[in-house]
């Protein structure tokens, strides 16, 4: 966008992202020293509206950031009764006994919750702190100090014409300065990797990995409802020769979370992740718990699973990345929001010693060493070769020497395997259609499957239609003549919201963008063979409004 004059706000520290990492750390802060200013940014319409976990919380974090969180009223009110885990088959199942699982795996103690309430609850104790939080404030540019250092950053643009020039409506935003800027974004933020690749954060780090989640909230009838169960499954229908599988959680009022994961370094171009969440929904199992049911949500966000090797640099001047932003999952207990907190709580601290020692705009290595070395290193370091492990061997190796390195870790404090390493990245992965044939996917029936834009409704997905695309072409040319010649268009696959599509114009193959649909998951930006695509923010509150995901 062109130059243009905007007001700016001065604050001890700016916050972009209202999620449990971004959250955490504006508490912590306050907590440390209440008159700092402090102010978090979200692009949703409301705190928690663009958040999408599983998700069972191991509390720890929030036991270490508000330990009378009981008493406060935090909505962790069901806790985990029954953990199981299955292998699945096309119409049967082979149950894996807990005592095999490595401890790590247990989870009882952790709570079945929605962590968009989670976050909205704790929005509610920031504010009752005095830190500011703005939602619908879509952070689009990055502001640099003369030194290169991170000075703040361009929020609450709207308004932008549809090519992305100024126009007579647009607002053009103001820009929000602090004396550290702490970008809690997610997977796969616009600024996050804007600052990655300037500060080269990833010089001395694995490549990143990433899976597909999707989910659904489905209500059940009661004499099926377990509160409290756990299940989680690997094998069908992806098979054993690709990454993933599924959740089931039991909450309250007869809700169950019924969730998939597809590790997105699959090779087939043809794999259509959302159509295997939909196929997994019949099995045996699973359709019997939701026949009678009605599903009424539906989401779905890139999961990062990289783990403790392809974590960046975090701190960089000026700035730090939080939570998942810095890629903080433990792949095989399919958890983060817990070593987020943690991130957040170990970011605060390093900041406010920084602005207390006058050291304000450093890099805060403080916070980069406490998070490899602190509860979220020692979470993830014992995890670290699981993923690596699955990607070369596929589940089943995967789960096997996978989990004799968990148990080895845990009872001699090492591994024989060392560190192992990722290789290719997701969309290097993907191979050329000639070496794999279509899949044939059954259609979906509406009752316990369903296709992707009347699922996408469920979403509550909205984007203003004449502000600019969101997802922007590096080469316009390169989704026809690359993409769809050489990997048989998989972006019209590999997209759980149907935003890509290739359609027929004068005889010729024509990419379409429905970026109105986009659920803001960043598969786009990751997946695509030919890196082509750039996820930026659309304008703030725009995108999915989740009640309860």
């Amino acid at each position: 966008m062109a130059e243009v004059e905007r007001e700016a706000m001065e604050y001890d520290v700016v916050i972009v992202g209202a999620g449990p990492a971004g959250l955490s750390a504006a508490i912590r802060l306050k907590q440390l020293d209440a008159d700092l200013d402090v102010v978090v940014l979200e692009k949703g319409s409301e705190v928690g509206a663009h958040i999408l976990s599983g998700a069972v919380l191991d509390p720890s974090g929030l036991d270490r950031l508000i330990p009378d969180w009981k008493d406060k009223g935090a909505p962790l009110n069901v806790p985990v009764k029954e953990d199981n885990f299955y292998v699945l088959g096309e119409s049967g199942e082979v149950r894996i006994p807990n005592f095999v699982m490595p401890p790590l795996m247990n989870n009882h103690g952790n709570y079945i919750v929605s962590m968009g309430n989670v976050c909205r609850w704790m929005a509610e104790q920031a504010e009752e702190m005095g830190v500011e939080i703005f939602p619908g404030m879509a952070c689009s540019e990055l502001v640099y100090n003369d030194d290169g250092s991170l000075k703040g950053v361009v929020a609450g643009v709207f308004g932008l014409e549809p090519d992305g020039s100024i126009g007579e409506g647009t607002e053009p935003g103001m820009e929000l300065h602090g004396k550290y800027v702490f970008l809690s974004e997610g997977v796969r933020g616009s600024l996050s990797k804007e600052v990655i690749a300037k500060y080269d954060l990833a010089a001395n780090c694995d490549v990143p990995k990433f899976g597909l989640g999707m989910k659904e909230i489905w209500e059940v009838d009661p004499e099926k409802h377990n509160e409290g169960e756990v299940t989680h499954t690997m094998g069908w229908p992806l098979g054993f020769g690709n990454g993933g599988g599924s959740f089931v959680y039991h909450l309250d009022n007869n809700q169950v979370y019924v969730g998939y994961i597809v590790d997105l370094n699959y090779k087939n171009p043809y794999l259509f992740p959302y159509m295997e969440f939909q196929r997994f929904k019949h099995h045996p199992k699973i359709a019997e718990l939701l026949e009678g049911g009605k599903r009424v949500a539906y989401g779905a966000r890139a999961v990062t699973k990289g783990g403790f090797q392809s974590i960046p640099q975090v701190a960089f001047p000026g700035g730090a990345l939080l939570g998942c932003s810095a890629g903080l999952v433990n792949l095989p207990r399919i958890k983060g929001n817990h070593n987020a907190m943690h991130s957040g709580i170990e970011a605060a601290e390093a900041a406010h010693d920084a602005i207390k020692a006058g050291r304000a705009g450093d890099t805060l290595d403080a916070y980069d060493t406490a998070l490899r070395t602190g509860p979220v290193g020692k979470d993830l370091k014992i995890v670290r070769n699981v993923a690596p492990l699955n990607g070369k061997l596929g589940p089943l190796g995967g789960l096997a020497i996978g989990g004799f390195d968990m148990w080895f870790q845990t009872i001699f404090r090492f591994s024989l395997l060392g560190t192992l390493k990722h290789g290719k990245t997701d969309a290097a992965a993907t191979e050329t259609a000639d070496k794999h044939k279509p899949i044939d996917y059954p259609k979906p029936d509406g009752k316990l499957s369903f296709d992707r834009l009347t699922n996408v409704s469920f979403s509550m997905t909205n984007h203003e239609e004449s502000q600019p695309c969101h997802l922007h072409l590096k080469d316009d040319k390169v989704p026809v003549e690359v993409n769809l010649a050489k990997y048989a268009g998989p972006s019209a696959r590999y997209c759980p919201a149907g935003v890509y599509e290739f359609v027929e114009k004068d005889g010729k193959p024509e990419f379409v963008i429905n970026f109105q649909n986009c659920v803001h998951c960043k598969t786009c930006d990751i997946k695509d063979p030919s890196q082509n695509i750039n996820w930026v923010t659309p304008q703030g509150g725009d995108g999915p409004n989740y009640p309860n995901m």
